[in-house]
């Protein structure tokens, strides 16, 4: 994970994956902290693609002024099948060697790490990871860029839609991002008020679905919102719904958040972290240091081996649904 080369001279930053609120904040972070160390940094167009395509720009302090605030990356961003091909990895380190660049930082999620460690494994590439994916579900750090910023605006349309289920007296389904993680549903459903939360890792029968709904409505209380994770597909919340119609005769409407929950202007927390996390990234690299990924736990820094973040799991937090269970009474 270290080396004794201290001569590095250029390096380059790129986005990968997933669109995350903050992106910016880092990549801003990462150019302004190499430039001032004496680095010289480019920037890669579009992540893998760019990289296999020889898509990069040398960037300046300047070229950051403004961009802290702003929502997605400047850098583009995208997913590249190709990449998982070992000629197209040799094709990109060829296209970097022949820029100069000699180590990078990748700002993206597990899967973007994935090519970033093959890079480094297969072609001596000095590389960083930071986390940046709204789904918060990367192992080893507590929080990722553009997790706070998603949650929160997925909770302004929430607070909007339960004013309207308690005017019309009505069940409202809201599904929220998250394909294989349920970290965007569970906490907005605590911070919701939500009655129920569907998770990958927390999936309920309908008939108690309906049981809890009935019982909530014996009770006197005549709108409810429940809060699915989107799974492997958007669009569950329709099947959802028409289940509780067909078991109970009651009627639920389905709201899909959808990207949505990917744009906008980052939250402080997310621009706070993007910044720790941009600046750790390239002193890690001065520092020799290859093959990790920077974090945040309990508050503090840390490094993660890469080898570890693309092979564990990072686990729900069940707490958080039985405490959205709990209060929803």
């Amino acid at each position: 994970m270290t080396s004794t080369d201290t001569k590095m001279k250029k390096i380059g930053v790129y986005t990968s994956g997933g669109d995350a609120p903050g992106m910016n904040a880092a990549v801003r972070s990462v150019v302004r902290t190499a430039v001032t160390n004496g680095l010289e940094i480019m920037g890669i167009i579009q992540g893998y693609t760019g990289m296999i395509e020889n898509k990069m720009l040398p960037l300046q302090m300047r070229d950051m002024a403004n961009i802290i605030q702003r929502g997605g990356t400047i850098l583009k961003t995208g997913r590249c099948p190709e990449f998982m091909k070992p000629e197209y990895r040799k094709k990109a380190a060829d296209f970097l060697r022949a820029q100069g660049i000699e180590a990078l930082v990748c700002i993206g999620g597990d899967g973007s790490f994935r090519g970033a460690q093959a890079l480094a494994t297969e072609h001596g590439i000095r590389v960083v990871g930071i986390a940046g994916t709204i789904d918060n579900d990367v192992y080893g750090t507590d929080d990722t860029i553009g997790f706070d910023t998603a949650v929160n605006t997925a909770l302004s349309a929430i607070d909007k839609i339960r004013d309207t289920a308690d005017s019309h007296d009505r069940i409202f389904i809201v599904e929220v991002m998250g394909r294989n993680s349920g970290f965007i549903a569970s906490h907005v459903g605590v911070a919701g008020g939500a009655e129920e939360i569907l998770t990958p890792e927390n999936i309920i029968p309908v008939d108690k679905i309906v049981e809890k709904l009935k019982e909530s409505r014996a009770r006197g209380k005549t709108s409810s919102i429940l809060i699915t994770a989107e799974g492997q597909k958007p669009g569950r919340a329709y099947d959802l719904a028409e289940a509780i119609r067909k078991k109970s005769g009651l009627d639920a409407k389905v709201c899909i958040l959808g990207h949505q929950q990917r744009g906008g202007s980052p939250t402080a927390n997310d621009r706070i972290l993007a910044s720790r996390l941009g600046y750790a990234a390239v002193q890690a690299l001065l520092d020799g240091k290859s093959n990790i990924m920077v974090g945040v736990q309990y508050g503090r820094l840390v490094e993660v081996a890469l080898e570890d973040v693309i092979s564990k799991t990072k686990e729900g937090d069940k707490h958080l649904i039985q405490l959205a269970r709990a209060l929803s009474v």
